[in-house]
């Protein structure tokens, strides 16, 4: 009884000195390559390599190392996936300093791709160690292979638009000067999302219209000091305003994400406006919109981030007019 209990012991210390082996050494490969794309490429990191294909390697060379001999189940392998994939966002965070929203939408792609990866060397766990190797050998070349191929393929280009409407109670001309800008926005004006209130996208903090009509130019402040010029292409006093962004610096920008620049390579905010209709006395539609192109391997997938992120800018800006708007009646009823 001592001996199985020695025994299972040893095998115990055994599995976690493979897994701490496995962890430091894949850990630190991963973390070469990612240094090696981000010092040497431009926008490696939105790549087809980086985003589905390193994964895989990364997780089927960690589970060949944590199971050499090839007797754990599936069950064992899928921890091991977990734990790696706590190690990377704990590394991503005070290491790399990566944004939240960089994290939050690289982990639906590396999830799946890690597990896939993870799988295939469960199902050839039976095999030879030396042959079991030479098939995790090859997927740790796939990727890096990938990476130098990968820049002479042109990338697929999408423009995408996200809209979203509110009917507030006002007329279209009590709420023009709104649209027009709001100087100075005040802590708790708004309304709650997901995108600003939890994962950390910037609020609004002011705009304000320079000049007047076509040409004219919003100069818009959010939080962590960014800023950034709206030059105005649409005017319709009480029916429509639009602009085009400018994007003069990215100071602040790095608090969101380095890596999602707002005028890059791969994601440029182009252009955005407001449209007035009106429903009856006092009653108004008002719908903002925001036009975008994206350049990567998976425009749909970053379109539905978008959709996330933009959306819920847009509900906060609305939900802002409203309360204004709603703020003034409010006053002149008082007065009256």
């Amino acid at each position: 009884m001592n001996a199985d209990r020695d025994e299972q012991a040893t095998d115990r210390k055994a599995r976690l000195r493979a897994l701490l082996s496995a962890l430091l050494i894949v850990g630190g490969f991963a973390l070469g390559i990612y240094y090696l794309i981000d010092s040497t490429t431009s926008g490696g990191l939105i790549s087809f390599s980086f985003l589905l294909l390193l994964p895989v390697a990364l997780a089927a060379l960690i589970c060949l190392l944590a199971d050499l001999p090839g007797h754990q189940p599936w069950s064992y392998y899928a921890k091991v996936i977990l734990l790696f994939s706590a190690l990377l966002v704990g590394v991503s965070v005070l290491v790399l300093r990566e944004g939240v929203i960089c994290i939050l939408m690289l982990l639906p792609l590396w999830m799946p791709a890690m597990f896939l990866g993870a799988w295939i060397v469960h199902r050839l766990r039976r095999r030879p160690v030396e042959e079991r190797k030479t098939y995790c050998a090859a997927f740790v070349t796939l990727p890096l292979a990938a990476m130098l191929i990968e820049p002479m393929i042109p990338l697929p280009i999408d423009e995408a638009e996200v809209s979203r409407s509110a009917v507030i109670a006002a007329s279209p001309e009590e709420l023009w000067p709104l649209l027009e800008g709001i100087n100075r926005v005040a802590p708790g004006e708004g309304r709650w999302n997901l995108s600003q209130d939890l994962i950390g996208v910037p609020r609004p903090l002011g705009a304000r219209l320079v000049g007047q009509g076509l040409g004219a130019v919003r100069l818009a402040r959010w939080e962590h000091g960014i800023a950034f010029r709206e030059t105005i292409t649409e005017w319709r006093p009480g029916r429509a305003i639009g602009w085009e962004f400018h994007f003069d610096n990215f100071r602040g920008w790095d608090m969101t994400d380095r890596h999602l620049l707002p005028d890059s390579p791969h994601f440029k905010v182009a252009s955005g406006g407001y449209v007035l209709e009106p429903l009856g006395p006092r009653r108004t539609r008002v719908t903002l919109t925001t036009r975008y192109r994206m350049r990567t391997p998976v425009n749909a997938y970053a379109e539905w981030w978008g959709e996330l992120f933009l959306g819920d800018l847009h509900d906060n800006l609305l939900a802002l007019v409203e309360q204004r708007a709603a703020n003034a009646r409010q006053a002149q009823r008082v007065i009256g």
